[in-house]
């Protein structure tokens, strides 16, 4: 799927490719979070290898339309997101800021053109409309105890025709309606229940259905990660074919994943 990042009335647009083909992800370093015991293909953070993949891919063609890609990074955290980045050949292309309520990056913190410390729930007001070619929010929605405001702000940054990437945690259904009414239940009646800091449960299809409600971003790409991983089968994270059996299994039946990630296109301004 292509789609067009306008950079305003005198400036031609920037064509982005929503990859639908089956492709080859690979990690092309390991996080510094997992020096002590390195697996060379760590399932738990898939998610950021292969969106750096991708926004790699936008910069090369950024590149050819002789732009940089603007990317923000919302809910950063310490940096696995511009660690990935980082290793990718079209980095320099690349203008990435982030955005966290604390900041707490501890990988290359330099290398953010921008940093917005707020809560997503107050709308970052500090950030313009139709800002950003690629906004990422990976592993955030499922912390916030309202939706609403999250996500139009993220919808409104990004610019017409641009590419939102969003990620949470997703059970498959009715397991996420008992995670989000009746653990809680549990907890408070057993204190030994922990429940963490989650304040929303998903599926697959509530999730869908959520983004749906927005008709500017239109659902270009949804793919999984993590059918099962860690445990016994830790070691298996070493090896490439694990790593691709995995990948293959998240494209094809992403609802049975540990994680989504969903790729959506806001609308190209039209007249």
């Amino acid at each position: 799927m292509d789609v067009e990042v306008s950079r305003g009335s005198g400036s031609p647009p920037i064509p982005l490719t929503v990859v639908r083909a089956r492709r080859e992800y690979a990690p092309k370093q390991v996080l510094p979070t997992e020096l002590k015991h390195p697996r060379r293909y760590r399932l738990r953070q898939a998610r950021y290898v292969v969106l750096a993949q991708d926004i790699d891919r936008w910069a090369e063609d950024a590149a050819a339309a002789g732009r940089t890609l603007s990317v923000l990074d919302v809910g950063c955290g310490w940096g696995p997101l511009l660690c990935q980045l980082e290793a990718e050949p079209h980095f320099a292309n690349l203008r990435v800021s982030g955005a966290d309520v604390v900041d707490k990056v501890v990988h290359r913190r330099d290398l953010y053109g921008e940093f917005f410390v707020g809560d997503l729930t107050g709308g970052y007001p500090e950030i313009a409309s139709d800002r950003y070619d690629v906004v990422v929010c990976e592993q955030v929605l499922e912390h916030l105890g309202t939706l609403d405001v999250a996500i139009a702000t993220l919808a409104r940054i990004v610019r017409p025709g641009g590419v939102l990437a969003i990620g949470v945690p997703i059970f498959f259904p009715p397991l996420h309606l008992a995670r989000r009414h009746l653990v809680p239940l549990l907890a408070h009646l057993l204190p030994q229940v922990q429940v963490g800091t989650h304040e929303q449960a998903f599926s697959l299809w509530s999730f869908r259905r959520l983004l749906r409600a927005h008709p500017e971003l239109s659902i270009a790409r949804t793919r999984g990660f993590r059918i099962i991983s860690g445990g016994l089968l830790r070691r298996l994270e070493n090896y490439a074919w694990w790593w691709r059996f995995n990948r293959r299994l998240g494209e094809l039946v992403p609802a049975l994943c540990i994680e989504v990630q969903i790729l959506l296109v806001k609308s190209p301004v039209t007249g």
